[in-house]
């Protein structure tokens, strides 16, 4: 199972003559955002890039989701930054969709492909620069990292998709699979970022309610979610993003797989009031 693919968006604008029909909704518990709504009219650009613009996908929001942020950066060839992150308590998780990034970690130089992975530490000099012909495009989850008495500073992690193995959730004949790019009893990392991968008629069997925020961005195929409340269908190019709580449920009715990229936050004792 190594021909993957990844679905990034195509921008541009519809015409004058297009439905006013959509399947974007913003609820109490979860808000999708559906790809034909990632247009240019919405994206954004940030001090210290260059060449590149971006679709923010999800954001701290008081009452909501309060965790992360998640971006679709899109960087022309040339383009890039020296330095990527204002904040030095951030760290990033960073998951190319198409094309080809250079990133720089200290002293160490990768290029990442559809598939490459990488996770950066909090207060990492680091640096992305698009030396191809082609526009690159890639995820960017960026999350505060809480410090924990006994616990140093995360590793920084280059990996791919295609790289790591894809383990059953529960017993070997699943339809329902996991890509863990982070460590997941490594208490240093504060979030886990994974590929969900589902065989048509794979099911989450029971409705997850739990703590754990996520961004949940549909890589390959089509499914109907369970959102709290409702059943939503969502395809390749979609975003879901789910406040903490919110019941969720998934059937992968085919005919391909189903693949989402997930972020969560985990390790670390749910705060009593403000962070400081």
């Amino acid at each position: 199972m190594t021909d993957f693919t990844y679905r990034a968006p195509d921008g541009g604008l519809p015409g004058q003559t297009e439905l006013h029909t959509g399947r974007a909704v913003f609820t109490e518990a979860y808000a999708v955002i559906p790809r034909g709504v990632m247009r240019d009219i919405v994206t954004s650009r940030l001090p210290g890039w260059s060449a590149t613009r971006l679709w923010v996908l999800a954001r701290p929001l008081s009452g909501f989701a309060e965790t992360f942020s998640q971006y679709i950066m899109e960087v022309a060839p040339g383009g890039g930054s020296e330095k990527p992150e204002p904040d030095p308590e951030a760290q990033a998780a960073i998951f190319v969709l198409s094309g080809s990034l250079r990133l720089t970690i200290g002293a160490e130089h990768h290029t990442l492909a559809p598939g490459g992975f990488a996770y950066v530490p909090p207060g990492a000099d680091w640096k992305v620069h698009n030396d191809g012909q082609e526009p690159v495009r890639f995820q960017w989850i960026r999350k505060r990292w809480q410090p924990a008495e006994g616990l140093g500073l995360p590793e920084p992690i280059v990996t791919s998709d295609a790289e790591q193995p894809l383990k059953p959730t529960s017993t070997p004949d699943d339809r329902w699979f996991a890509t863990c790019f982070i460590d997941t009893d490594d208490l240093r990392y504060d979030m886990h970022v994974n590929i969900v991968t589902f065989e048509p008629g794979g099911v989450i069997p029971f409705e997850e309610t739990h703590v754990m925020e996520h961004g949940l961005y549909v890589l390959e195929g089509k499914a109907v979610y369970r959102l709290n409340r409702d059943w939503v269908e969502v395809e390749a190019g979609d975003f879901m993003w789910l406040r903490a709580f919110c019941p969720q449920a998934c059937y992968a009715g085919g005919p391909t797989r189903f693949r989402y990229l997930l972020y969560k936050d985990v390790n670390r004792h749910a705060p009593l009031g403000p962070v400081r």
